[in-house]
């Protein structure tokens, strides 16, 4: 009944890949759950500031794709595209810049399919240098700080989306029977 090949395909995860394999589908993991909170939600719902430092669903998007642009494409010297935000501003946690709802998920698509280049393309031990730090870091290490970065935001999501219409979990429900 065991899964011969290095993946799990009925959950996604590559159980016995490698570590780059591994550490990708934990990101795409979080992303994925990132994505999800939004679903049947409307625009209103979307942007509704839900803590008193004004957090809302479509900020944090904003804000991780800038984050994703940030730490997996700039730090290696790929090319960004231009934003109409000051995220050293924290304009990247706030969706209020006169941006569409789609404008802002498809940012994040983005932002996601540039990092995914740079995961595929480079060594987990290629470095590079963030442009609001010092030193080097490896992909390795950023990688594993924007799963940390991802899943953080995500768990904030979690509760803003309860908060919202009582909707909890932490992935999509699967739609039709087990494989």
């Amino acid at each position: 009944m065991g899964n011969e090949g290095g993946t799990n395909e009925g959950a996604g995860m590559p159980y016995r890949d490698g570590e780059k394999a591994t550490l990708h589908a934990s990101l795409d993991r979080h992303r994925d759950a990132v994505l999800w909170k939004l679903d049947g939600l409307d625009d209103e719902q979307l942007r509704r500031p839900m803590t008193p430092s004004g957090t809302s669903l479509l900020g944090l998007v904003k804000h991780l794709g800038s984050v994703e642009y940030g730490w997996l494409v700039e730090t290696f010297g790929r090319e960004v595209e231009p934003l109409w935000f000051d995220p050293y501003e924290n304009e990247d946690m706030r969706a209020d810049q006169g941006e569409t709802t789609q404008q802002i998920i498809d940012f994040y698509g983005r932002a996601r399919a540039a990092a995914d280049r740079t995961i595929t393309e480079l060594s987990l031990d290629d470095t590079g240098s963030p442009a609001w730090r010092e030193g080097r870091v490896s992909l390795r290490w950023v990688i594993v700080h924007m799963i940390e970065e991802t899943a953080r935001h995500a768990g904030h999501m979690d509760i803003v989306r309860e908060l919202i219409d009582g909707t909890t979990g932490d992935h999509r429900p699967a739609t039709g029977p087990a494989v």
